[in-house]
């Protein structure tokens, strides 16, 4: 139920309460601007403990990082615990220039490197809409479990100079209205890149790896270029509009993480603008991938069998799949990334396809853990990452053992 009043909370134009009288004041239209730009910023997902039917908005969910364990806090407009005293100046720096009310630093687990790249009237938008939400006093006190030198706030300072590169989205006059729309969204409030570029030690966007794909949480946010030799290459733009829609599509559906961005925001979002984002993730081109060497022939064989014995029933014989049921495995971004974290883990616990408006019923695909061991886990995706034209490098037998006790835990 808290779920479903989670849904209702995205898709609602503003909940009546206390704020109803402000919420006269504005202007109908900057209030459904604001929620709509919250919605494209999914700022409901993690300011919300979803995984322990928390309530909207007033935030409580423990972002694990590569650092640490940040709660986020949250951003209804109580005086005491919440944003209630946030002047437009105050929630204008904090998207602008990742700075708290009191001149402390934020830490980017909130993402404001990309926020950055909303004007100031799209950010007044995303105020006014959250002062019409009923402010709730909340019993969460975010904090920060990281280790030295990250839980330093000042230390945040460093961490801009190197990798925070303020400023608001300027848009490429040789390219169409749909390609600077779709690249504001990508960009800006979507924040594609928080998941899917990889990071560099100090948890900035790594340069050359715009994209590309990148780990958060121990899942593989996959490369999603959709021009030549990209992640996405083989999808079209109707293919990437059905799924951020729908959250399925011919070729895949959205998990995890992903499955969180389609069901709280891409399947509210206008179809024109789903359309933009395709017309700008279409154009990114990427390098030619090198030809790995595959597993040896008893190997491959091995894996056939274990492929033939546990897997081909929902995604047939050849990798083909059921469009918009069971994920195709050929020429899958997921099976051909380099990085195999996303694959290993959907077969050790299983993954469930998030619920949409399209498609309310979410298709689980059951784990493997408590039946293959880690050699046999290898094997059987070592021969899907060779099979059907599909190339990727061979995993290691070990790779599924650390993913395994890191589950575990």
């Amino acid at each position: 139920m808290r779920r479903q009043a989670l849904i209702a909370a995205t898709a609602a134009t503003f909940i009546a309460g206390g704020a109803s009288a402000f919420a006269q004041e504005l202007s109908s239209s900057q209030i459904e601007r604001g929620r709509y730009l919250a919605i494209a910023s999914n700022c409901v997902s993690c300011h919300t403990d979803v995984d322990n039917g928390g309530i909207p908005w007033a935030g409580g969910r423990e972002m694990a990082t590569p650092f640490g364990v940040i709660t986020t806090p949250n951003i209804t407009f109580d005086d005491d615990t919440g944003i209630g005293r946030y002047s437009r100046d105050d929630f204008w720096r904090a998207l602008h220039e990742g700075v708290r009310r009191d001149g402390a630093q934020l830490y980017p687990a909130f993402p404001y490197p990309y926020y950055t790249r909303m004007p100031r009237e799209d950010v007044d938008a995303i105020y006014d809409y959250l002062q019409t939400i009923e402010p709730i006093r909340s019993d969460v006190v975010p904090e920060a479990e990281l280790a030295a030198p990250f839980r330093v706030r000042e230390a945040v300072r460093g961490w801009k100079l190197l990798n925070f590169d303020q400023g608001v989205f300027e848009p490429d006059p040789t390219k169409s209205d749909d390609w600077n729309r779709g690249a504001y969204l990508v960009r800006g409030p979507g924040h594609c890149a928080a998941c899917h570029t990889e990071k560099t030690l100090t948890g900035g966007d790594a340069a050359g790896e715009d994209l590309r794909g990148g780990v958060l949480e121990n899942w593989h946010a996959p490369n999603i270029r959709g021009g030549q030799d990209g992640g996405i290459s083989h999808w079209t733009e109707d293919d990437i509009v059905d799924y951020l829609a729908t959250g399925r599509a011919e070729h895949t559906m959205a998990m995890s993480r992903m499955g969180e961005v389609v069901e709280f925001s891409t399947q509210h979002l206008r179809e024109d603008d789903l359309r933009a984002i395709a017309v700008y993730l279409k154009d990114l081109d990427d390098e030619e991938r090198q030809a790995e060497a595959g597993p040896d022939d008893d190997a491959m064989r091995v894996g056939a069998w274990l492929y033939f014995d546990n897997c081909a029933a929902c995604h047939r014989s050849d990798g083909s799949g059921v469009d918009h049921i069971f994920a195709r495995l050929d020429g899958s971004n997921k099976v051909n990334s380099d990085d195999p974290t996303t694959i290993i883990r959907i077969v050790l616990e299983g993954a469930r396809a998030h619920p949409t408006e399209r498609w309310p019923h979410g298709l689980t695909m059951p784990a493997f853990s408590w039946k293959l061991t880690d050699e046999q886990i290898a094997d059987v995706l070592n021969y899907v990452r060779h099979a059907w034209g599909n190339n990727a490098r061979l995993i290691d037998p070990s790779e599924v053992a650390d993913l395994r006790e890191y589950l575990a835990e």
